[in-house]
């Protein structure tokens, strides 16, 4: 069974001296920067001058600096750039101003997994990763709640990064949902598994099939667009809440049973071949070479994919829809107001 840790196991003096740089103003950034805030502990956001964000973070009231003026300024750097950006900035600007007794700190671990930053031997290495966007991050802290976090350690010289790494979760809310113990690897593998199989890339598959499915076959396209995406988050939301047999039970008998007997035929055997062959391209590192050559190689095809998706029926059908129900996002920051994106 996984170590699970509440707020009352955080130990906020293992923090609360700290000066801590939040490197990027992404999803991520935004939320880590502001709720530590918040919760009093001293903060600056670390970001390249050129930056859009560094209007938005000034904006919220969050000390702003150059990367390597807050990698210097701290004792404690929170790496939340994108994964492919990060051991290019580590080797120019944050490496050459970490001391000994200093902690980085990750929240994925894709640099560290596959060796793309090598840190020294008398910095702390610890990662906080929240279980959610940062966007949730951010808004389930104003409300008094929390996302789930992992902490992991992989360098250890003080003594006390678990500690600390407990006490971080908890000042960014994560110790009021619960904090979970894992490794580097556990988490950047796992992770990577879960965005390309099911999170993002086999779900935005599945629906946008399903949707050219229904509409191939001369159905309206408003009405597939509610079946194969609409209802997607009511049925996600009692999954969430009470696990696939709550949400089983509080669908129809009919839509049950469609579940059980046409389920396993959509995702059968050659799928689950597929998913194991994806699992072993996170774990021999072919993916992260891909990415990163990818990435190195001024994202060409990354951007090309982009678009096209951009441009996918679904999207445009649904972008009209949703006009139409302006209550779905009342009351809501726009995630692209709030923070600098991706990252």
């Amino acid at each position: 069974m996984a170590n699970i840790y509440y707020e009352a196991d955080a130990d906020r003096s293992q923090i609360e001296t700290k000066r801590i740089a939040v490197l990027g103003y992404g999803s991520q950034g935004h939320a880590h920067a502001l709720n530590l805030k918040e919760s009093g502990i001293d903060v600056a956001v670390g970001l390249r001058e050129e930056s859009s964000s560094v209007a938005k973070a000034q904006e919220a009231g969050l000390q702003v600096m150059n990367i390597s003026e807050a990698s210097k300024w701290a004792n404690v750097i929170m790496i939340l750039l994108p994964d492919t950006d990060q051991a290019e900035i580590y080797e120019t600007q944050i490496g050459p101003n970490l001391n000994e007794g200093d902690t980085l700190m990750f929240s994925h671990g894709f640099n560290i997994r596959f060796d793309l930053i090598q840190p020294p031997s008398d910095v702390d290495v610890v990662m906080v990763a929240p279980k959610g966007p940062g966007h949730l991050v951010r808004r389930t802290y104003v409300e008094g709640g929390g996302v789930p976090c992992l902490i992991a350690v992989e360098n250890d010289p003080s003594g006390n990064a678990k500690e600390f790494a407990l006490a971080y979760a908890d000042a960014i809310g994560g110790a009021r949902a619960g904090v979970i113990e894992t490794t580097f690897t556990e988490e950047c593998e796992t992770d990577l598994f879960g965005e390309q199989v099911v999170l993002c890339g086999g779900l935005t598959e599945l629906v946008n099939s399903g949707f050219n499915t229904l509409v191939g076959a001369g159905y309206q396209p408003e009405i597939a667009y509610f079946e194969c995406l609409h209802e997607l988050k009511l049925i996600v939301d009692l999954m969430y809440e009470e696990g696939i047999a709550g949400m089983r039970y509080s669908v129809s008998d009919t839509a049950e049973y469609g579940d059980l007997t046409r389920g396993p035929r959509v995702i059968d055997d050659h799928v689950r071949q597929t998913m194991q062959t994806i699992l072993e391209e996170i774990q021999n590192g072919t993916f992260a070479e891909e990415w990163v050559a990818e990435a190195r190689g001024g994202r060409k095809r990354f951007l090309e994919l982009e678009a096209s998706g951009h441009d996918l029926p679904v999207e445009k059908v649904g972008k009209d829809l949703r006009a139409m129900m302006p209550w779905i996002s009342s009351g809501k920051q726009s995630v692209k107001d709030t923070s600098g994106g991706q990252g």
